[in-house]
């Protein structure tokens, strides 16, 4: 198959992009969605050719550094090199006029077994060595080049509109897009497609969401008629979820601390039908407080640092700091200790994350229980990523007693 040609103007977009994230500090996805609209005119194929390179060069910049810096001798800190290094030597789609590394795919290839892991794998040393510490060298390494692999895209069945994933498989195939059921809920898609345009998603049959994203859900498994807190809401995809399990009947309630994160939820939720989904910005501590004692079941999907969702988001390792850790893991164990007061004696609460830190996980339900004797410990699982399932997550199911 021939490849596809990289244009000047694309490339000095591709370019352009990856400096706003490097330099500015901006997320990719942001600064992609910002390229696109300031450049209408790309086809679709050269949308393409921006989105997986600015996605593979972040994912793989350290790689890049180390081979522009210790192989070709190149200044790496020039991110034009290291697109060329990446198209030249690690994909086979596309192709760029006047490379400066051109014919050098073999000895550059070559060069990666000479590295270090943490640079074939991109990964900062400073979260190398946390996770070693943390879950040992043998279970770290084993996680770590799956975390630089393209991640799938996973849909989740709406059932408050359609009945299977099998009746969503056939409506994509009728649209063009190939998928399979993976589970009683979700299909996957085995190549990147615009779902956002076809008639399923806009009649509200479906959402984008990870499959192992969906466990928090299910495992707090709420039930018709129950009133339901989803504490750390952010845009509702799994407040979403749980309404279609409620088939409308009892509440959900959807709570956040940025408003701007739950502006979009209403409008998901008109589109996905459901009618028993309450939306509150958490603006003061007083919003929880009149929730005290009210919830038959509490997610609390809380702020963590995404190591386990790296695959889909690779920016957040080159802004992620073990202080950032630090933070995180203090407000989880503040949301834990001032949010459970939310749940009814007899009720039931779910502590999630996306992370693979156990400090994040594990360690935290532990310490909760610690000091809380009220509440008792009925499952916890770690999920992990890999090639045909979900991201890096974690969910633990806690029942306060009578």
């Amino acid at each position: 198959m021939a490849k596809i040609q990289i244009h000047p103007p694309i490339l000095q977009g591709i370019h352009e992009a990856l400096r706003q994230i490097f330099e500015e500090g901006y997320y990719a996805d942001k600064v992609l969605e910002r390229t696109f609209k300031s450049n209408r005119r790309w086809g679709s194929r050269d949308r393409r050719a921006v989105a997986e390179t600015v996605y593979e060069v972040v994912r793989n910049y350290r790689l890049l550094y180390a081979l522009a810096e210790k192989k070709l001798g190149f200044d790496p800190s020039a991110l034009k090199i290291l697109i060329f290094i990446w198209l030249e030597a690690f994909q086979d789609s596309f192709e760029v006029e006047n490379s400066p590394v051109r014919g050098k795919r073999g000895e550059i290839l070559d060069f990666v077994s000479e590295l270090t892991p943490q640079e074939q794998h991109s990964i900062p040393d400073w979260l190398d060595q946390e996770m070693v510490r943390q879950r040992g060298e043998e279970s770290w390494a084993e996680l770590r080049s799956s975390l630089n692999e393209m991640a799938p895209v996973f849909l989740r069945v709406n059932t408050l509109k359609i009945s299977s994933p099998q009746d969503l498989v056939d409506e994509l195939a009728d649209e063009g897009i190939r998928s399979q059921k993976v589970s009683d809920l979700a299909v996957m898609l085995p190549e990147r497609k615009n779902v956002f345009q076809t008639k399923a998603f806009k009649a509200g049959h479906f959402e984008v969401q990870d499959l192992h994203s969906q466990e928090a859900a299910l495992t707090l498994n709420p039930q018709p008629g129950d009133w339901v807190i989803d504490a750390c809401a952010g845009a509702g995809g799994k407040s979403l979820q749980m309404a279609a399990m409620m088939k409308n009947k009892g509440k959900v309630i959807a709570l956040d601390i940025q408003e701007n994160k739950l502006s979009q939820l209403k409008l998901r939720a008109r589109r996905a039908g459901v009618q028993n989904l309450e939306i509150r910005p958490i603006e003061s501590s007083k919003v929880i407080k009149r929730l005290h004692g009210k919830a038959d079941r509490l997610l609390l999907d809380v702020p963590c640092t995404g190591v386990g969702v790296l695959r889909r988001n690779p920016d957040t390792k080159w802004k992620l700091t073990l202080e950032r850790l630090r933070e995180l893991e203090k407000i989880q164990k503040s949301i834990l200790a001032d949010y459970s007061k939310m749940v009814k004696p007899g009720g039931e609460m779910v502590y999630s994350t996306c992370s693979l830190f156990p400090s994040e996980n594990l360690k935290q339900v532990e310490g909760f229980l610690a000091a809380h004797p009220d509440f008792e410990l009925k499952f916890e699982k770690e999920f992990f990523p890999g090639p045909s399932v979900g991201d890096g997550f974690y969910v633990a199911l806690l029942q306060k007693k009578k």
